[in-house]
């Protein structure tokens, strides 16, 4: 999972973000999954609620845990793009199965690649490299597949619903897994300066 290294843009408390990310995945996975209404209007509700929350949590959370301005920058673009996505999807609920397939398509891809992007430049230099690409690759690939289904609700929200057990299970592990690690150069990140956000 996590990859320990002696120097870390990485701040001891980062574990938590993670953890706040998978529970925001699994509350929604829940939903779909025991709810038997996998309308377009359902997932679209589901989508934007976890979106909005999650954006949220990933750009004020990577914002008082990471050290590295760039990684800081992404992240909050990420979370930038969760909460337009997330407020669109709820402000819209109405809006389809053509609609509810181009937005969560258009945010996968953009917050897919941009954690994928994150985790490569990370590589090797801090303990969440791995899992930002493994993260950013699940959710690229869940771009993909809407862009390639075929348009059923059923399958598209079923889909969404199995993709965030996927992230919640895997986000879980690796908060913990950082939680555990041996600490070695990880230090809390000082507040960030307003030169350094973009």
């Amino acid at each position: 999972m996590a990859n320990v290294q002696a120097v870390s843009a990485v701040g001891a408390r980062y574990w938590t973000v993670p953890i706040v990310r998978a529970a925001l995945a699994l509350v929604p996975a829940a939903a779909i999954t025991f709810n038997a209404n996998h309308s377009a209007a359902f997932g679209l509700v589901a989508f934007g609620a976890f979106a909005l929350l999650s954006g949220l949590a990933v750009g004020v959370l990577s914002r008082r845990t990471l050290a590295d301005p760039r990684d800081r920058s992404l992240f909050l673009v990420q979370g930038s793009v969760g909460v337009t996505a997330g407020t669109i999807a709820l402000a819209f609920h109405g809006g389809g199965l053509g609609f509810f397939l181009y937005l969560v398509t258009v945010w996968a891809a953009v917050t897919g690649f941009a954690e994928l992007y994150s985790g490569i430049r990370a590589w090797r230099r801090d303990p969440g490299d791995r899992d930002w690409m493994l993260v950013g690759a699940l959710t690229a690939v869940l771009a993909l597949v809407f862009l390639l289904l075929p348009p059923n609700a059923v399958v598209s929200v079923g889909l969404l619903g199995a993709y965030l057990v996927l992230l919640g299970v895997y986000l879980v592990i690796a908060g913990l897994s950082l939680k555990w690690a041996t600490p070695v150069a990880r230090v809390d990140p000082a507040p960030p300066n307003d030169s350094d956000t973009l």
